[in-house]
């Protein structure tokens, strides 16, 4: 291995796209994310995996949801 490598010519991954998918902070009430935690072990994949999973479900299907604002 080299000590020092040259990186002035260097290209970025034309075949990344970093819109794909974005790092947030989001607050979830316990109980759903026992809910997703436990269901995401059963299914073998990692819980944020299948929140992403979910999410994008409501978005293809356009689903809507009634918000009742507490007064």
């Amino acid at each position: 291995m080299k000590k020092e490598y040259d990186f002035s010519k260097a290209i970025k991954n034309p075949y990344v796209d970093k819109s794909l998918k974005r790092q947030i902070t989001i607050n979830l009430n316990a109980k759903v994310l026992d809910y997703f935690k436990e269901m995401a072990e059963k299914k073998g994949i990692p819980y944020q995996t299948l929140i992403n999973i979910f999410l994008n479900d409501c978005v293809d299907k356009k689903l809507d949801i009634a918000v009742i604002q507490k007064p």
